[in-house]
């Protein structure tokens, strides 16, 4: 009973905190999605056992990316000498930072620099890239970006709920990956986009994705964006399981009790964030052509 109210109390104050901080002001939502990105990169980087001065470069050039992709879009809307300043010092200091992790390992004679090198690069293209391109579909439209996890949540409760349903069948479900994670099966997948891309057409009904709408295919893209939500949700969850299993952990880490680290608070974001990024952009392109 008490793992229960912690796990419900966490998980709400974490919702909270997200929901909270997309619709207040993006200030806070810059602040307090680049604290989730350091951390989880860090947290990457302590499962695989970096070296702290990997980590210290792998702290400064997520910040670094952020910053750049943050005042890149920020300037779009208000070229302030803040913005213009931060996408000049976060374009010159990336690379750089980069390439002196890289040479740091000759330098220190490592071990294993080529595991190093590797963890880097994986860290900043599966982690740190995809929580920067949450800045993209924020300057879109905060609503946007809300409806993101809103749908990730949908589809995670909708893929449970269904997937423990038909597991209690005489003939039980199928299992979808259970070398992988066991409990995820083919029957909770289909109930999962199902749920999602409902939730998506009833966000769309109050307006979430009016920034992104095409007249006559309101409907269609709403579906498509849930469709990808869950998708991609669901394969960024089986990746964070699947490298999770390949370390011998259970989580992640200890970011929220009862719930997991940071990584397993947003597996599922790791790959729908920069698909879902690159369709919203696209149909924001080819809205004002039709």
């Amino acid at each position: 009973m008490k793992e229960f109210v912690t796990r419900t109390l966490s998980g709400a104050i974490f919702v909270a905190c997200v929901v909270g901080s997309i619709l207040w002001h993006r200030y806070a939502f810059s602040g307090l999605f680049l604290l989730i990105s350091v951390l989880a990169v860090d947290e990457f980087h302590r499962l695989v056992k970096s070296p702290r001065s990997l980590r210290i470069y792998a702290f400064f050039a997520t910040t670094a990316l952020w910053l750049m992709v943050q005042c890149f879009t920020w300037s779009k809307d208000e070229a302030t000498d803040f913005n213009v300043m931060g996408l000049m010092v976060g374009s010159m200091a990336y690379v750089p930072i980069i390439i002196m992790a890289l040479l740091d390992e000759i330098w220190n004679h490592s071990e294993r620099p080529l595991q190093n090198w590797g963890n880097l690069l994986i860290s900043q293209a599966m982690i740190a890239t995809p929580m920067a391109s949450l800045c993209l579909i924020y300057f879109l439209d905060k609503w946007i970006l809300l409806a993101l996890f809103v749908l990730i949540w949908v589809n995670d409760t909708g893929a449970y709920c269904v997937g423990s349903l038909t597991a209690k069948s005489k003939n039980g479900n199928h299992k979808m990956t259970p070398h992988i994670s066991p409990k995820k099966s083919w029957e909770g997948l289909f109930g999962g986009i199902a749920f999602t891309i409902g939730a998506a057409f009833i966000l769309n009904r109050f307006g979430w994705f009016k920034a992104i709408s095409v007249t006559g295919l309101e409907l269609w893209i709403a579906g498509i964006f849930g469709f990808l939500v869950s998708s991609f949700g669901t394969m960024g969850d089986l990746m964070e399981s699947l490298f999770k299993r390949s370390i011998g952990v259970k989580d992640s880490g200890m970011f929220l009790p009862g719930h997991g680290g940071v990584l397993d608070r947003f597996d599922s974001a790791l790959l729908a964030a920069p698909i879902l990024a690159t369709f919203a952009w696209l149909c924001y392109f080819i809205a004002p052509l039709l």
